[in-house]
């Protein structure tokens, strides 16, 4: 995320009233709800992190142990257990 000035996109009348806040400092403005988008939504993280954990199940599945799946897969044996049981769900 870039920054942009002030000066170029708000009206004066309206960078005088948010200087009485923040005067100089820099402050994060949210989107609007209704243009937010969903984490991941924007990339294929999501369905790369669902291969990942139907493998690791698979692997769960054929008698892998969590200890090991956890060294496998470089994540936590607490991780491993939630995706697990996660996948257990769905299954």
């Amino acid at each position: 995320m870039g920054y942009r000035r002030a000066e170029e996109i708000l009206p004066m009348e309206v960078i005088e009233i948010i200087q009485r806040y923040v005067d100089g400092e820099s402050i994060y403005i949210p989107k609007k709800a209704e243009n937010r988008q969903a984490w991941g939504s924007g990339t294929r993280i999501r369905q790369e992190l669902l291969g990942r954990n139907k493998a690791i199940f698979a692997d769960w599945k054929q008698g892998a142990g969590i200890g090991e799946l956890a060294d496998r897969y470089f994540l936590s044996e607490k991780s491993i257990q939630r995706i697990v049981r996660e996948m257990g769900r769905k299954d």
